[in-house]
């Protein structure tokens, strides 16, 4: 323990059988990590987030990435997720899981040569393509993805989504999401 007593803080509470790592003093502490009676830890500061979209992104361009705009949370523990640009910023260094479902709506397009979801960090572009050749347009289909992505203290990550060849005519829908949290 280096510094003032105060600023660091391990406590027990008799009461709920938890113990909680932090720092300050015993009755203004920021818990860091919590361990309950069951042995669950929780660590109330890690980074994680889920963002979704607030409304439908209409009719996608064709033949060009296309960021999705994912303009509202659901949480943001640490305040990573900027909702005015779409954009997650890595805290601190260490390997993050990114997770997105992209939902597509009103008519995939058949003429389209593929779909393509990216999750694009400052280090690697991460994606999933999709062949719409169903015979018909298809009314939904999701794309989905996880990635377990090396990021540095500062690096983005964004999400896009490109539609090759067809018609402008697709949808990102409102159920699609982007979710990530500092693994290790």
């Amino acid at each position: 323990f280096d510094g003032n007593a105060q600023d660091f803080h391990i406590g027990l509470d008799d009461s709920t059988d938890s113990l909680t790592i932090g720092l300050g003093s015993a009755l203004g502490t920021t818990s860091h990590m919590v361990i309950d009676a069951t042995g669950a830890v929780t660590m109330p500061l890690q980074p994680a987030f889920s963002a979704y979209l607030s409304g439908t992104q209409s009719n996608i361009a064709v033949g060009s990435d296309v960021t999705i705009s994912f303009a509202a949370e659901r949480f943001d523990q640490n305040a990573d997720f900027n909702t005015s640009n779409y954009t997650f910023v890595a805290p601190v260094t260490g390997k993050y899981l990114l997770s997105v479902s992209v939902q597509l709506s009103n008519s995939l397009d058949s003429a389209a040569n593929y779909y393509q979801a990216k999750i694009v960090t400052s280090n690697k572009t991460y994606n999933n393509v999709l062949d719409p050749d169903f015979g018909q347009d298809n009314l939904y289909f999701p794309l989905e993805f996880s990635v377990l992505a090396d990021m540095d203290a500062d690096d983005t990550a964004i999400v896009k989504i490109a539609q090759t060849a067809g018609s402008q005519q697709t949808n990102v829908d409102s159920q699609s999401h982007f979710t990530g949290f500092l693994a290790c």
